[in-house]
């Protein structure tokens, strides 16, 4: 079985230095394709600054995750450590959600059209949802403890931005990846300049 490689631009392999939060801000565009060169869509990308974060975490989207025409949507959702995750109920059946995953384990019982359910997600990892009624329904809560985190497009790629040149710790995760909890780490540098960086993911 063919394990995951990862390819690096040359513009992404300037030694790694430490993060200064006075530096001006600067950008990582990240891309992630296939065995076969074809982008991946949806996998979420995470740097983490190797010196840590200590200020709020903030991202565009809202936390929550719809039930429409039975199906989470969307149907992966990052959102900070400690973030409450709303779960409007949009169809005109019952729902439930659930997950046995180790950073959440919990139960929200069956609920009806127009409802809204919430669940707090106080530890990082991938959360897996389901319901309990419609078993095709799969969903993905990434909670994550870095602003510097996103989804990739339909061209396999995004654009991380705010964070200052240093060493960080890349972490890719998609739900069909051949790693160990779907996710591949590497250490990189971001530049000043910014940098670009592609990785292959084996999927199955």
């Amino acid at each position: 079985m063919r394990g995951p490689i990862f390819i690096i631009s040359t513009c992404a392999l300037a030694a790694p230095v430490a993060v200064s939060w006075a530096a001006t801000p600067t950008s990582a565009q990240v891309q992630i394709v296939d065995e076969r060169g074809m982008p991946v869509r949806d996998a979420v990308v995470e740097l983490d600054p190797n010196a840590g974060w200590r200020g709020p975490i903030r991202f565009a989207w809202k936390p929550a995750m719809a039930q429409k025409n039975i199906a989470f949507v969307p149907g992966t959702l990052i959102v900070p450590k400690g973030a409450s995750v709303a779960f409007p109920n949009l169809d005109t059946v019952r729902h439930s959600v659930y997950s046995f995953s180790k950073a959440a384990r919990f139960e929200i019982d069956l609920y009806g059209r127009d409802q809204t359910r919430s669940q707090t997600f106080a530890n990082t990892g991938t959360v897996a949802l389901g319901c309990n009624i419609h078993d095709q329904m799969r969903g993905y809560v990434r909670v994550v403890d870095t602003p510097f985190a996103g989804k990739t497009d339909q061209n396999g790629m995004v654009q991380l931005t705010g964070m200052t040149p240093g060493a960080y710790q890349l972490t890719v995760w998609h739900p069909r990846a051949r790693t160990p909890g779907g996710e591949l780490k590497r250490s990189l540098a971001v530049g000043a300049r910014g940098s670009q960086h592609k990785f292959e993911l084996s999927l199955r």
